[in-house]
């Protein structure tokens, strides 16, 4: 199936409506922590809600994000060479929304946001905070994959983080609590 996929794509062939369609209904079934991934480039701040973003290795600490390269972060991300990864917490679904729509004059207004020493904003009171130098990027169509190598991570003493599947925001799995309940459309 690999090889497949592999010889329609050498051969300059669309993906296709059918398999498109399959594909977006199976990553849907994929639940992923919510993140706004934020930078400062020129005396401006960006930032985007991101699911695309995984470790990559402990040694030396590493992750990885995926960023459309038609958003407005993704230029400034690769220029400033800093960002942070901003793991939202359960009741920051708002937020998450903020970020996540277009034509919003100053998303930073909503949220508790502050700079680092390096000054990259954060959320001051997000789940986590990983902060990151751009170590490499790689170009995929669409997209570019930058890896982070990080240099400082914050994070609550709870567990409770913001999740997306399925078109919506969940809850993660608190201490205590054994059950996923959607929130808000």
């Amino acid at each position: 199936m690999r090889l497949e996929g592999e010889l329609r794509r050498k051969a300059g062939c669309p993906m296709g409506d059918a398999l498109e369609g399959d594909f977006r209904k199976a990553m849907r079934t994929l639940a992923s922590p919510v993140s706004i991934v934020s930078t400062a480039h020129d005396n401006c701040r960006f930032g985007m809600t991101a699911t695309a973003v995984c470790s990559l290795s402990m040694q030396p600490p590493t992750l990885l994000v995926c960023v459309n390269q038609s958003t407005s972060l993704h230029h400034p991300l690769l220029s400033a060479g800093r960002f942070c990864i901003n793991i939202l917490h359960a009741d920051q679904d708002e937020l998450a929304r903020t970020f996540g729509r277009k034509g919003i004059e100053d998303r930073f207004a909503s949220g508790n946001w502050t700079l680092d020493d390096r000054g990259v904003p954060f959320i001051a009171d997000a789940q986590a905070n990983v902060f990151c130098t751009v170590d490499e990027s790689y170009g995929h169509r669409t997209h570019s994959i930058v890896v982070g190598a990080v240099y400082r991570a914050t994070m609550r003493d709870a567990v409770h983080p913001l999740l997306y599947q399925d078109g919506r925001y969940t809850v993660g799995l608190a201490e205590g609590v054994d059950w996923v309940i959607p929130i808000g459309h």
